[in-house]
Order: C-alpha cells, then sequence, then structure tokens
C-alpha cells in the first residue's frame, strides 16, 4: 500500500499538469536558488532592502512585489553561506558521506515573502504545498532566517509547529527568547535587552541626559526603544521626545520627525531601526539642512554600508553605536572575488552585483537598479579583485559573520545526531532540535559559541564610531565593546580618544535639559518638566554645596560660613571690639584723654581751693565729682578688647557704680543749693541740713543702693563672655553675657532715677538768688546726660556686634563730657581767663540782695 505521502506528492503532480481544468487559488512562485544536496538547508534573506510601494484596492489580485535597493552587503551574507557549505561538503571531518544543499530565496524586507520563502523551503519545491514536504529522502535540517524580528516572529510559529530548527542571523526582539512560543527558535546574534542596556550606558556615559528616541514601528523598534527608555530613565537621565518610524508610509514619517528633531533641544538621538528605513529621514534633514545632532545606532543600522559614500556620510559622521562582533573568514574574498555573472547559480542576482559595482548595465537584463548609470555596458570582463567595496571587504564581517556562524552551527548539530548511536530518521527534525541546544562551535576569533535556555548566544557588541576618512568615505571605527561575558570591570570598555564628533573634536558633544548646577547651586525642579529640566537656585545664606547637579545644600557648621562661592564652609571670622582696629583704638584714645581731663580740672581746682568761686560751688564735692568722672572715662576701657570673664564680671557693674557715685555727687551738690537757699529764710529749721555730712550721706546712701544692686546680680546671674553666631551669621561675636538683662536695665535705671531727680530739683532751683548758683549747670549738664542715655537705648537695640559695645562706650563718653563741660567748663574759663570774676566783691556787687 503506497504511503501517504508519495498518494499526495502525485495527486499533486495530477493537479499541477491539469491546472487549466481546476479551479485553484494563483499564488506567484518566489524566484531563488537551489543546490540540491542530501540534507537541505533553507535560507531567507534580503538580497533587496526595499520594495517598490503599490496601493492595494482589495478589488483585484494584488500585483508582484518589486523589489528596490540591491545591497551588496546582504548579497555578501548569502555568499557567506554559500561558502559555508561548500567549506562542510569539503571537509572530511565534517558530516562525512553527506552533502549539505540549501534552498535561498530573497525576501526583500517583505513579510510576504519572508513567509512565502519558508513555505517554498519546507515543501521542497517551488510552489507551496502547505504541511507537506515533497522531496523524498531530503530532509530538511533548518531555516536561516528571516532579518526582521516580526518577520522571524511569524515563520518562528510555523516552523514550532514541526520543531525545524530557526536560526536568525539578524533577528534580536526579546519576544524571540520566550521557549513556550518559539520552541526551535535560535539565533546568532544577541537578545535586544542587553543592547538596550548597553546603548543606555552607552548614552550615560558621555553624560547625555536629554535625549531623543527614534524608532520604526515593529518588534524590533519598538521593543527595542522601550527598553533603552527604562534603561535610561531607571539611570536618571530624561527622554525629550519619543518618535516612530512609520514604514507604511514612503516618506516614514519623515516631515513630522525632522520637525521635532529641529525643535528640540536634545543634541543626541537614539535610533532603533533598520539602515533602509532610516535613509527618509536622513533626505529630509538634509534638506532642512540639521547637522547638530549626534546619532547613537543600534546594531542594525551602525555599520551598514549605505551611507558611506555621498551626502549622507558628512551628516553622520560622528555617529556611535553598538554593532554585532566582527569576525574573519579564511579565503573567503577569494571565493568572493570568483563570482562572475556567468555563473549559473544566482544568475540574475550576480548581474545587479555587477551592475552596481562597475557601474554599468547588462542590455539583455531586467535591472531593477535605483541608481544612475552612465549608460555603459557590462562586458563581463570586468575583475572583482580589482577593486574593493562593501562586497568583497572581509576585513570586518559582522552580520555576514553571523550567517556563516549559523551554517557551521546547523552542521555541528547535524554532525552530533549524525554521530549518536540511537538516532533516527523517524523524528529528524525533533532530534535535530535537541542537538543544536547542545551545539558549542569555536569561532575563528577563539570565541566559543553557544546557546542558552532560550537559544540566545551571549552577548558581545562591538562599540563604533563612524569617521570619515580623508578619501570622503565612511569608517566603522573600533572604540571599545560590550561583552557581558567579560569580568564586571571589563563588561563596558571604551577609548574615548579614539572617539572623533562630528566637530572634529575630541571632546564629547552636550546634550542637557539644563545646563549643571556649578558648586554654590542645587537643582530646583520646573514644574510640569522632567527632572532632566531644572534651574539653579543659590544655596541659602549659612548652606553650600560642593558637587555639580546637588540635590540639597549642606548646613555649614556653627562655627563655620560659606565661602562668597557657596561651595565650600570657611571658618567663622571672630568679631569683638579690639585695641586694634580703628574703632576701638579711636574709643580707647578718646577714654585715655578724657581721663586726664578730670584729673587736670582737679588740679586747677586744688590750686585755686581759695578762690570765692571754687569755694561757692563746694569744694569738697567738686573734687569727689571730679575723681568719679575720671573713674566713668576709665570704665569706657573695660568694654575694648577681647571679653573675658574678669572684664565681664567688671564692665556693667563698675560703670554702674562710677556713674551712680558721679550722678550721687550731682545729686547732693544740687540738694545743698536747696537747703542753703531754704536755710537763709527766717525761722528755718533746715540749717543743720546744710552741713557737709549730710552731702556725704545723700552720695553714700544712694552709691550703697546701686553696690548692693550689683553685688546680688554678681552673685545670682553673673555676666559671662559667649560666641554669638545669631545676630551675625557669618561672624562670631565674642561679647559679654550680661546674665540678666533685668538686673543690667535696673541699674541702668536707678541711674535715670537719680539723674531725673537732680536735673528736677536743679531745674526747680534754676533761679534762686546766689552768689554763683550752680543749678542752672546742674540743670544742663542733667539734660545732656539723660539725652545721651536716652537715645542710646533705641541705638544698643538696633546695633549688631561690637558696635553694640561701641554705642555704650559712646554713651559713656558723651555724658561724662556732658558732666564735665556743662559743670566745670564755666568756672574753669573764669579762673582762667576772668579772674577778676573770681573775687568777693564781684560776687557781692553783683548779687547785693543775697550779700
Amino acid at each position: 500500500m503506497p504511503s501517504l505521502s508519495s498518494s499526495l506528492s502525485h495527486l499533486y503532480m495530477v493537479l499541477k499538469q491539469s491546472s487549466d481544468l481546476a479551479c485553484h487559488l494563483h499564488v506567484p512562485e518566489l524566484e531563488g536558488i537551489t543546490q540540491p544536496g542530501d540534507i537541505m538547508l533553507g535560507v531567507v534573506l534580503p538580497l533587496h532592502l526595499d520594495s517598490v510601494y503599490q496601493t492595494l484596492s482589495f478589488t483585484e489580485r494584488p500585483l508582484k512585489t518589486i523589489c528596490s535597493t540591491f545591497h551588496l552587503e546582504n548579497y555578501q551574507q548569502l555568499q557567506s553561506m554559500i561558502f559555508a557549505v561548500e567549506e562542510i561538503n569539503a571537509n572530511p571531518n565534517i558530516l562525512p558521506n553527506v552533502t549539505l544543499g540549501f534552498q535561498a530565496y530573497d525576501s526583500c524586507d517583505v513579510l510576504r515573502q519572508d513567509l512565502q520563502g519558508t513555505l517554498q523551503i519546507l515543501t521542497g519545491f517551488s510552489k507551496v504545498l502547505a504541511n507537506y514536504r515533497c522531496l523524498q529522502n531530503v530532509p530538511l535540517s533548518g531555516v536561516i532566517g528571516p532579518s526582521i524580528s516580526t518577520h522571524s516572529i511569524l515563520v518562528a510559529h510555523i516552523l514550532g509547529l514541526y520543531k525545524y530548527p530557526q536560526i536568525s542571523h539578524f533577528s534580536t526582539s526579546p519576544l524571540l527568547s520566550d521557549r513556550t512560543k518559539f520552541p526551535s527558535f535560535f539565533r546568532t546574534v544577541s537578545n535586544d535587552v542587553f543592547q538596550s542596556q548597553g546603548l543606555a550606558q552607552l548614552v550615560l556615559h558621555f553624560g547625555w541626559t536629554w535625549v531623543g528616541l527614534l524608532a520604526v514601528d515593529n518588534d524590533y523598534g519598538q521593543q527595542g526603544i522601550q527598553l533603552v527608555k527604562q534603561e535610561i530613565l531607571k539611570a536618571g537621565a530624561c527622554v525629550a521626545f519619543s518618535e516612530n518610524i512609520i514604514s507604511s508610509q514612503p516618506d516614514r514619517n519623515a516631515p513630522h520627525i525632522v520637525k521635532i528633531l529641529k525643535t528640540s533641544t536634545a543634541r543626541i538621538v537614539v535610533v532603533f531601526s533598520s539602515a533602509i528605513n532610516l535613509v527618509p529621514i536622513l533626505n529630509e534633514m538634509l534638506r532642512q539642512n540639521i547637522t547638530k545632532k549626534i546619532f547613537v545606532a543600534s546594531e542594525a543600522w551602525s555599520t551598514s554600508s549605505l551611507f558611506s559614500i555621498g551626502r549622507l556620510s558628512e551628516s553622520l559622521s560622528g555617529t556611535i553605536g553598538l554593532a554585532f562582533y566582527s569576525g574573519t573568514i579564511s579565503n573567503f574574498r577569494e571565493f568572493l572575488n570568483k563570482i562572475h555573472p556567468s555563473m549559473s547559480l544566482g544568475m540574475e542576482w550576480e548581474k545587479l552585483l555587477w551592475e552596481q559595482t562597475f557601474h554599468c548595465i547588462f542590455i539583455d537584463s531586467n535591472s531593477t537598479m535605483s541608481m544612475n548609470t552612465s549608460g555603459r555596458e557590462c562586458t563581463g570582463s570586468e575583475d572583482l579583485q580589482s577593486i574593493t567595496n562593501s562586497f568583497n571587504d572581509v576585513s570586518s564581517l559582522r552580520t555576514t559573520y553571523n550567517v556563516y556562524t549559523a551554517v557551521h552551527v546547523l552542521a555541528k548539530a547535524l554532525e552530533n545526531l549524525k554521530s549518536c548511536k540511537n538516532g533516527g530518521e523517524h523524528n529528524f527534525s525533533h532530534e535535530l532540535l535537541y542537538y543544536m541546544k547542545k551545539a558549542r562551535v569555536t569561532l575563528g576569533n577563539g570565541r566559543d559559541f553557544y546557546f542558552d535556555e532560550n537559544g540566545d548566544p551571549p552577548a558581545v557588541y562591538d562599540i563604533v564610531n563612524w569617521q570619515l576618512s580623508s578619501e570622503g568615505i565612511m569608517q566603522h571605527i573600533r572604540i571599545g565593546s560590550y561583552d557581558t561575558t567579560a569580568s564586571s570591570h571589563h563588561v563596558f570598555t571604551i577609548d574615548t580618544n579614539a572617539i572623533l564628533w562630528s566637530t572634529g573634536s575630541k571632546t564629547p558633544p552636550v546634550s542637557v535639559c539644563s545646563e549643571s548646577c556649578l558648586p554654590g547651586f542645587r537643582k530646583a525642579p520646573i514644574s510640569g518638566q522632567p527632572a532632566c529640566c531644572f534651574q539653579c537656585v543659590p544655596c541659602p545664606q549659612g548652606e553650600i554645596s560642593n558637587q555639580t547637579d546637588s540635590l540639597d545644600c549642606i548646613q555649614c557648621p556653627w562655627n563655620q560660613w560659606p565661602n562668597p562661592q557657596k561651595d565650600l564652609c570657611l571658618q567663622k571670622a571672630i568679631e569683638y571690639l579690639s585695641y586694634e582696629e580703628t574703632l576701638g583704638a579711636t574709643l580707647t584714645s578718646a577714654s585715655s584723654v578724657s581721663v586726664l581731663i578730670p584729673v587736670l580740672i582737679l588740679q586747677l581746682y586744688v590750686k585755686f581751693k581759695v578762690t570765692p568761686i571754687v569755694k561757692a560751688n563746694n569744694y569738697h564735692l567738686s573734687c569727689l565729682l571730679l575723681v568719679s568722672l575720671s573713674l566713668c572715662f576709665l570704665c569706657a576701657l573695660l568694654f575694648i578688647g577681647f571679653p573675658k570673664s574678669e572684664t565681664c564680671l567688671l564692665r556693667q557693674a563698675g560703670f554702674g557704680l562710677a556713674f551712680t557715685l558721679c550722678i550721687s555727687c550731682v545729686l547732693a551738690k544740687t540738694m545743698m543749693v536747696v537747703f542753703a537757699f531754704m536755710a537763709t529764710k527766717p525761722g528755718s529749721n533746715l540749717r543743720r541740713w546744710t552741713s557737709p555730712s549730710v552731702s556725704y550721706a545723700i552720695i553714700f546712701l544712694c552709691t550703697f543702693l546701686q553696690f548692693v544692686l550689683c553685688i546680688t546680680w554678681l552673685s545670682i546671674s553673673p555676666p559671662f563672655p559667649q560666641n554669638n553666631a545669631q545676630v551675625k551669621p557669618s561672624v562670631i561675636i565674642v561679647e559679654c553675657n550680661e546674665g540678666s538683662p533685668i538686673a543690667f536695665w535696673i541699674m541702668l535705671g536707678y541711674l535715670f532715677l537719680l539723674a531725673t531727680i537732680s536735673f528736677i530739683v536743679a531745674f526747680l532751683a534754676r533761679r534762686l538768688p546766689d552768689s554763683f548758683n550752680e543749678a542752672q549747670y546742674i540743670t544742663f549738664s542733667m539734660l545732656a546726660f539723660l539725652s545721651v542715655w536716652i537715645s542710646y537705648i533705641p541705638a544698643s537695640l538696633s546695633a549688631q556686634g561690637r558696635y553694640t559695645v561701641a554705642m555704650e562706650i559712646f554713651a559713656i563718653l558723651a555724658s561724662s563730657w556732658a558732666l564735665v563741660i556743662c559743670m566745670f567748663l564755666p568756672k574753669c574759663f573764669i579762673i582762667l581767663f576772668r579772674p577778676n570774676m573770681n573775687s568777693r566783691e564781684f560776687l557781692m556787687k553783683k548779687n547785693p540782695k543775697h550779700i
């Protein structure tokens, strides 16, 4: 009984012969090349990068796909597959007595053709007969391709049903690592998860925190760019914009994208796209003269030869990106240079190679070249060895090396399967799949190639920089690597000195939303803007930031203060009223000189103590007053100099007692004037109050009360030196803390009371008949004294630091001088310059009624 497959095969041939009588849907055949073998290998590669756009009306059969942009580099990939097959067949140590054959199709990166090519490979014919393999005893080992992740996902669903191994050389979508959905999918390129991490690390390595994102609208672009975005945001950088290249539109949405690029301040653009989809964007950028952008390229276009020559190359100079690790294939260049249009295998593709390489055209060829040729006819005598282009340049193979590796990995799995004693033919694809997972191949560069549990190889990338050569040709210079298999310190390595940016400089361009905040400033977010957009705010008073882009400012210690730039805490200046500074020296000089004045007046009084004017104004009280005035001037010196415990104890108490003694003397003099006048009235009993002992008693009592107050103050809450950093934050004011402000103001209030009583009594007694009435001078002196100290109160409260002390010294000197001038200047003037007025006769003549 014939087998089911042979019966169906016979049925298929019958249907084919009678196609004119049968009703069926016509499916156009996909043209390709086939080389027979004992085991077949399927290959679906995009030898053309694009196709002519056709409008679908859905009312008639779609036209046949017209491929465009024949790509030499991709044709080189096909040749690497053929070279690997011939290399394996010629090696007796690999699959002995087994010939490896292949079926290869050009997909043009069109989903329909990727799918159709796969189905034709499964059938084994140029026709599609779904679910059946029509080649008897010629098993299919696996399929290499497609290139685009979205296409690979669709093909993987089909191949996974029957466990046919699929090896993609270019599909990097993370979705394809799901072994549940895609159990038979493998790839010789790394998962985009690693690439996205590498691209993000590349961006952050150069300090680019404000970047734009551009991605093609398929699985590869959308998933890849989202992963990059996540990594960038996780690291604290920001995305200025994220736009899609719409592959279904002829212009790829270029006008809108370029408008965004033009208006955005981001200089760095990460592009996840294939090279062909990027071309319309770059053309539009050239049209609008946008040249100040730096692209970060994904591996799909980071080493593409599409931009090597021409006007696009200049705008892409300085581009940096990740590329598949490179390798070399021995004798491969010689193999490529032997290709000739006369070969029967792939003749039409070889003619396209010839036309594009030598800028000629075959007259009898249906050329699909879009380039403008000179019209010169190709003769076939041209020599590939005479030129070097992207086809026969084998110095740094990347995607081509991935295809070559895929063939050898598949051959290694076949060899392991063949050598297995339990290997059988009934479950060929299932058993081959098992050995595919275990396959391990040593590459030409010494690196071991293998698949992990998800069918992914180790993630290894080269970092490349696009640099224009002196001949104007774009070169992809390797400047580092991103190797996840290396030790932690060597995963990401880059030689920044080898990079040449578009400006010709070695310094990386800057791409930030806001310029960095210098030390002394902090970053303040702008409402509604990303975190990378901020304004630089100066640090508040007393705080610093010593790093660039500080988020917060640091408070300086209490004894330190920021420098003018607010990036360093310096020791605070110590402030007090010192003898060395101008103000302190001036007040010291004034106090020292002032001390001598009462002493000189005292000497004058001693010398002229028998004169009427001295005797009339109570000689002994005047002498005591002059001594107290000297003490008042002298106590001002206690306020100058570095505050110490002793000086803090003495300064206010000494000041209070000296001035109390002084005002007490003035009060006693005033009371003596009043008592003397009242004692002259008939029948008065106040004569005993005119005794000198009464005046001394007044002085003692008034001074004793102040003495008791000061002793109580010093005993309970004595003044002490302190460092004050509150009044003037930038300096430390060394001052005397009064201990008890209440005690200080009571002491000062007591002086006011004595001065006020003296003023009132003197004012009332100013017109009393006397030979030399001193009451009017006392009135003026007390008025000046009170005015000075009343003015001192608001002045001292508004002053700060050493000026507070200076204000008190000034008040001490001013009030003391007021007493000296008002009480003694007129008398000294008479004694020295009007001696005739200092006589008994003159005084009797002046006030005869009193006499």
